[in-house]
């Protein structure tokens, strides 16, 4: 930091009129630099400090013309290098907080040097009050003195009578204006007018020249007459006479141009990218939430929301110089599709782009953007001698705009182009509230899920195995359930393919493994089942079956238990199985030689090979209840009869056992105990329920 001071001393004490000594001035700017270190490094960030700088930098009068470039241009180019922290601060981060820093600074600067202007001001006005009212008595003497302050101020002064001719000027305003003394004086102040007036302007000045107000304050634009704008700090004073009555009008002008336009470039720096020169993600939200207000006037928005497949494999295989090649190309070939009255591209994140339309015609209008969107990088693009595939998918909302917030509008977008990218990518999908609702309802869940396993929300319910042989218990299926907080009791479809994509699924299956073990012993210890010990069956999904250490943490769970291993069996799907190649099969084989059972859950409902059966370490085959529909009528269904007979029979000669899901009649169960089947469960015999339960369900 100490050298930072230094650096920024030596840039800006040569421009400054302070009577502070070097060493005095270099001090103070050692102590404004700790104050924009830590502004650099607050969290949240908080670039206030910046105007309380900017504010001091004044107070120590650094105000020549050349001051504030020099201070900016110094913290523009060696305040990260000088006083960031890498470790806390990445650079694309520290850069933009640099530029908001530049930005307070420069407009805690115009401030204080707005104030002390006005203060002038209002000294000089006072001045020009004594002097006319000197006139009657001492007219020479006042000229005089009048004329002094007048001539040599640094501020453009000039005066016009009550209908706004101009009567005098000083040497700074007639330069201001190109040095033309002819051209200023030959002006009404009424004819000098500028599209970017502001209607309270005029308002307030035909106010002072009927003398109902005393003076006003704007910032203000002339056109020169090189065609070139000069912006301005204007203050308008009303002088009066002895009586009170209104006689002159003083004009004092500050020339804020070069000001005005390191504000723009630096708001420019701010709100754009700074690889593709497109608006950033701030510009983007402001637009939008403009476009959202009331009484912004706009009854409907359409949003495409548009990200890259494949493009981190770029960055990965290429680099990230090619990456950014084709994020220049992409934007460029984007830009040409959404550059009509009411469109803006924005750049929002990595690879992701959005096109704003404000007001479409129709909302064919913002589908037939996509379209051109998606024909528009249909051409290779070609980045160092080498063609790229770009491909995209499009999340594309429009309708109107009442009770919407933005947040809303791009959640529901974003929503909307993963489902695009999840049907294949390479196209667009169109907002639906249903298809956001299950997804904000799927990350809700999936966000929940390890404090809910940590929070003991899950517990589990048991069905019934039955043999059909006798009508005995055999043993229980255990199925776990999910008691969430809002959502009341979920079943296994609404989590387990979402604790399976984030690999929950292990440490939850294994819950569910020592919980249903254990409610296992407990039953054999109470004589459920009689002198046949009940067994237990498990669920295993396929990301536990692939899991290393599936083995020796079933055989731990069953060793801490005390159970026997034929007592459990563990479910695998067939589709699961049939997919399994000998390194994956291997676990199951190792755990069916311990004893354990295995069984080819859903059988029936994938593409299996029937010799494939062969080689699996299956001991039971659950019969998926599809194929018993059919039986529950009477007559049963001839067809599903030889189905069911076949399976059965082709079963038992590869000395497998059959149970049969999903028995919901009487008809049924008779007419699966005359073809051979083994066991069953069913609503015809118990539905799942507590473990309590379960010697009353037969």
């Amino acid at each position: 930091m100490a050298r930072f001071a230094r650096i920024w001393c030596r840039a800006v004490y040569p421009a400054t009129a302070t009577s502070m000594t070097r060493q005095e001035f270099e001090d103070l700017l050692l102590r404004l630099t700790v104050r924009l270190t830590e502004a650099l490094h607050s969290r949240p960030f908080d670039p206030a400090p910046g105007r309380e700088v900017g504010a001091e930098l004044v107070a120590a009068h650094c105000t020549a013309a050349d001051s504030l470039p020099r201070i900016l241009g110094v913290i523009d180019a060696y305040l990260l290098l000088y006083c960031a922290d890498a470790a806390e601060l990445p650079v694309e981060e520290g850069r933009i907080r640099c530029t908001r820093l530049q930005h307070t600074i420069s407009a805690g600067f115009a401030k204080a040097l707005q104030e002390r202007t006005r203060t002038e001001q209002e000294a000089m006005s006072r001045a020009a009050l004594a002097a006319q009212t000197e006139i009657a008595r001492a007219l020479h003497e006042s000229e005089t003195r009048f004329r002094a302050v007048f001539k040599d101020a640094a501020l453009g002064i000039g005066i016009a009578d009550m209908a706004g001719n101009i009567l005098d000027t000083n040497h700074a305003l007639t330069q201001m204006f190109g040095g033309s003394d002819h051209h200023v004086r030959s002006r009404n102040l009424l004819d000098w007018t500028h599209p970017e007036d502001s209607p309270d302007m005029w308002r307030m000045q035909r106010e002072l020249m009927r003398g109902e107000r005393e003076h006003f304050q704007v910032e203000k634009a002339y056109g020169r007459t090189d065609g070139t704008v000069l912006w301005t700090n204007l203050t308008v004073s009303l002088l009066r006479d002895a009586e009170g009555k209104p006689r002159y009008m003083l004009a004092m002008m500050e020339d804020v141009s070069e000001r005005r336009l390191l504000n723009l470039r630096l708001r420019y720096q701010a709100t754009h990218d700074a690889l593709t020169d497109l608006p950033n993600r701030s510009l983007f939200f402001e637009r939008l939430e403009q476009a959202l207000a009331p009484g912004s006037g706009c009854a409907r928005l359409g949003l495409c929301y548009l990200d890259l497949d494949g493009f981190k494999a770029v960055n990965d295989s290429l680099g990230h110089a090619v990456g950014d090649q084709l994020l220049i190309a992409v934007s460029e070939r984007l830009h040409g599709c959404a550059s009509g009255p009411g469109q803006m591209l924005a750049r929002i994140g990595g690879d992701e782009f959005v096109a704003l339309v404000v007001d479409p015609p129709s909302p064919k209008a913002v589908t037939e953007l996509a379209e051109r969107a998606l024909d528009a990088l249909a051409t290779p693009v070609e980045v160092g001698g080498r063609e790229l595939m770009v491909r995209a998918s499009i999340g594309v909302v429009e309708g109107p705009t009442r009770h919407l917030t933005a947040a809303e509008v791009l959640r529901s977008a974003d929503i909307t182009m993963y489902r695009a990218k999840a049907e294949g990518g390479n196209r667009y999908a169109l907002a639906d509230p249903d298809s956001d609702a299950r997804a904000i309802s799927r990350h809700h869940l999936t966000h929940h899920l390890p404090a809910a396993l940590k929070g003991c929300e899950f517990f589990i319910e048991y069905q019934p195995l039955v043999k059909m042989q006798d009508g005995s218990l055999e043993g229980a299926e255990a199925l776990v359930r999910w008691s969430h907080p809002r959502h009341g009791v979920l079943g296994p479809d609404r989590f387990i393919p979402l604790a399976e994509h984030t690999g929950l699924i292990v440490p939850l299956g294994r819950w569910v493994l020592q919980e249903a073990v254990r409610q296992a012993c407990q039953w054999q210890v109470r004589g459920i089942g009689g002198a046949r010990p009940l067994k237990v069956n498990v669920n295993l999904s396929p990301r536990q079956l692939h899991h290393p250490e599936l083995v020796e943490d079933t055989v731990a769970v069953l060793e801490e238990a005390g159970l026997p291993p034929s007592s459990l069996c563990l479910e695998v799907t067939e589709t699961a199985m049939i997919r399994a190649d000998e390194n994956e099969l291997r676990p199951l084989r190792q755990l069916a030689e311990l004893g354990v059972g295995i069984a080819l859950d859903d059988f029936g409902t994938g593409y299996s090979n029937l010799a494939n059966l062969r080689r699996l370490p299956a001991s039971t085959l659950k019969l998926d209840r599809s194929f018993t529909l059919g039986l529950q009528r009477a007559p049963a269904d001839p067809v599903d009869l030889k189905i069911v007979e076949g399976i059965v029979s082709l079963a038992h000669t590869l000395q497998l056992s059959v149970t049969v899901e999903g028995v919901e009649t009487s008809t049924q169960a008779e007419q699966l105990r005359e073809l051979g089947c083994d066991s069953a469960q069913g609503w015809y015999y118990a539905r799942p329920g507590p473990p309590e339960r379960l010697p009353e369900a037969v």
